[in-house]
């Protein structure tokens, strides 16, 4: 996965828009941060808006590519994304759950993007 397949995924999303956050590159839907860009460790990492428990499961599915991130943030579901090992239908599904996260439940539910269909 490049940081174009990341973006183009966020931005394919209902009413995403990118902008920037602490100098990075954030993806929001209605002013909300669902995803973020940003260099770590000489690799630019992906970083999803998830809730523990939706972390919990896809770390334990795909941990060479999830892991929470470190502190705090990733308590609270902030999951890494190795983007070098990822690919796009696994990626795909994990950012419409942090998209859906934080969208209005009438966009989500217009979109027919509801975790209930």
């Amino acid at each position: 996965m490049t940081i174009a397949q990341f973006r183009r995924l966020a931005l394919s999303l209902p009413e995403a828009e990118e902008r920037a956050h602490m100098g990075h590159p954030d993806f929001r839907v209605k002013e909300k941060i669902f995803a973020t860009l940003f260099p770590r460790d000489k690799r630019t990492w992906g970083v999803l808006k998830l809730k523990p428990d939706q972390q919990r499961v896809l770390v334990k599915a795909h941990s060479d590519v999830f892991q929470p991130v470190p502190g705090g943030w990733g308590r609270q579901g902030a999951t890494q994304v190795r983007l070098e090992r990822a690919r796009v239908p696994i990626l795909r599904d994990a950012m419409i759950t942090a998209w859906r996260n934080v969208a209005p439940k009438s966009l989500v539910q217009e979109q027919g993007l509801s975790d209930e269909d």
